[in-house]
This record gives structure tokens, sequence and C-alpha cells, in this order.
């Protein structure tokens, strides 16, 4: 009796351990997702209102563009790996939020819109062919995930550099 329950015990121990590594690789790519995504979104938390409109030099995006840009960007990359056409362009809110309220609301939809592409990844049809966004030839579904995280990972780089001229420390280096 002992040792069938010990079996049982054993064998339900297996099945949850299991569970928790049926698809490692996309558990990676959405734990890199949620650490690039909290920084950003961290970072329009944190920046005031007057900010959004700053920017180191004249060549370069405001704040607050950069994160607009990031949002419309987001649609392109997650509808890839939804395989459906985005809902938005990739500079439509940079032409058309202008405030902080505006450009967070379009940060978050955006995010929450990647939310679902990330979610919907599994092992199994992270290697499905999908149609990449920018003219880029077809790639596995789990490319332009990745590319967005990267996307998102560079232009954080950017906001850390804003954040640092301001005399902030970037949510990042606040953790």
């Amino acid at each position: 009796m002992r040792v069938a329950v010990l079996v049982f015990a054993s064998l339900g121990i297996a099945a949850a351990a299991g569970a928790q590594t049926a698809n490692p690789v996309s558990d990676a790519v959405r734990t890199n997702w949620k650490g690039a995504r909290g920084n950003i979104r961290e970072s329009a938390n944190q920046m005031g209102e007057a900010d959004f409109a700053f920017k180191p030099v004249d060549s370069v995006r405001t704040f607050g563009q950069v994160l607009a840009h990031v949002a419309g960007a987001n649609y392109l990359f997650c509808a890839a790996a939804k395989g459906e056409a985005a809902p938005h362009g990739e500079d439509e809110f940079e032409k058309s939020a202008t405030t902080k309220a505006a450009i967070v609301k379009a940060l978050d939809d955006s995010l929450a819109y990647c939310d679902a592409a990330f979610a919907a990844l599994t092992d199994k049809n992270a290697g499905e062919m999908v149609t990449m966004p920018f003219d880029m030839p077809k790639a596995p579904r789990v490319s332009p995930l990745m590319s967005n995280t990267g996307h998102l990972n560079e232009h954080y780089g950017n906001l850390v550099t804003y954040f640092r001229i301001k005399g902030m420390v970037p949510p990042s280096s606040k953790r």
C-alpha cells in the first residue's frame, strides 16, 4: 500500500514537473517579452507629462515619440505572429498621439495585443512559417515575437539615455 502511494505520488510530481516544462522555448520567449514589456511600460509611467516632449538633440525622437513608435511597431510584429493584418500602422501613433495619456493608451493597447500573441505561442507552433513585417522574408512564428522583444529592448536603451540626461534613474536600475 505504501509503495502504491509513493508510486502515484511520484507520478503526480513527475506530471506536474512535466507540465511546467511542456513549452520551455516559448516560455523563455515569454519571459524575455515580459522583461522588455515591463521596462517600456514602467518608463511610460515614470516620465512626467512635460518630459514626453524631451529629446536630447533635434535629430532624434522625443521620449513620447519613442513610445508611440514602439506602440505602432508592436502591432506589426505581433500581427505577423498572429497571422493577421496589423490593425495599426507603424507610424500611426507618432502622428496622432501627442499627449502622455494618448501615447500611454496606444502603448497599453499594443502591449495587450502582443500579450495575446505571446500567450498563443507554443513550442509546437513556434516553427510555423509566417509573413514577416517590413518586407522581410517569411520566418518561423517565433521570429517576429523575438524581433519585437529586441525592438523594445533597443528603444528602452534610448529611453535609459533620456532618463540619465534628465538626472533620473531608469526603471530597470531602480529595481
